[in-house]
């Protein structure tokens, strides 16, 4: 059951958290601006990411895993993508309804969540295709 839940919940309970506890629910609030470290590049440039940079970065890396996911076909990938689909549907309703969410970051949080169910809709699709001419071909 815990494998259904879609891990591009991880960068949604991460915003809300640092948003509404240590943020103070303000969209604006300098913490997302907050720098991590600094790297000097080989061009002499400093890299500084931020908060914000390091949660879209952990939703990417996590999109990455959900489409490996959604390659395994399985009994529970219906579950897997009702599931996803009702968290890009939170997020959109955050996004449109709750001020600490609307951010860039938080959009491209959403967008993601949206690739997602649309990656794995896709992918399970075309598997479930694959395997259903195999069977015929093997009759």
């Amino acid at each position: 059951m815990i494998a259904a839940v879609p891990l591009t919940i991880v960068p949604l309970i991460l915003y809300n958290v640092i948003a509404f506890v240590f943020a103070g629910g303000s969209a604006t609030s300098p913490i997302w601006q907050s720098e991590l470290f600094t790297l000097t590049l080989v061009s002499g440039q400093a890299w500084v990411p931020n908060l914000a940079d390091l949660i879209a970065v952990v939703a990417v890396i996590l999109l990455g895993t959900e489409v490996i996911k959604a390659t395994r076909v399985h009994r529970r990938s219906v579950l897997d993508h009702l599931v996803s689909t009702v968290v890009m549907v939170v997020y959109v309703v955050e996004f449109l309804a709750v001020g600490a969410a609307a951010t860039s970051t938080f959009f491209l949080l959403t967008v993601i969540a949206v690739v997602d169910v649309m990656a794995g809709f896709t992918i399970s699709l075309g598997a479930a295709r694959r395997d259903i001419s195999v069977d015929q071909g093997e009759a």
